[in-house]
């Protein structure tokens, strides 16, 4: 039904910035409620920010906050997760996630749509 894309990971040293963009295809809606989570090697899926549908509500992980911005071209079905002062501890492979409503969750199992995930790495 609806097809998410990732890009924009990459490797960078501490302290550089990143922009991470999810492209929406298919059966989408400017409507929906978009999110983004990252799982570092090893570990579980977390949280990292989600953004409502219409881009006015926006919420970040404690571990983000100050440091990374969520922002979404609806007329482009496009979302960014702009990462800055980067750390080595957000190296991780970002997925970028989307449900029918346009209200915001942080439980990764309220979102139905997943994109494939891009890898960032962040050296020290």
């Amino acid at each position: 039904q609806v097809q998410l894309v990732e890009s924009g990971g990459g490797l960078v040293q501490a302290g550089d910035s990143l922009r991470l963009s999810c492209a929406a295809s298919g059966r989408t809606s400017s409507s929906y409620a978009m999110a983004w989570f990252r799982q570092a090697s090893g570990k579980e899926r977390e949280f990292v920010s989600s953004i409502s549908g219409s881009g006015a509500y926006r919420y970040f992980a404690e571990s983000v906050k100050g440091r990374f911005s969520i922002s979404r071209d609806n007329g482009e079905n496009t979302v960014y997760l702009q990462m800055n002062s980067l750390k080595a501890e957000d190296t991780a492979v970002y997925y970028c996630a989307a449900r029918s409503v346009s209200v915001t969750a942080k439980d990764s199992s309220a979102y139905p749509f997943w994109g494939q995930g891009t890898q960032v790495t962040v050296s020290s």
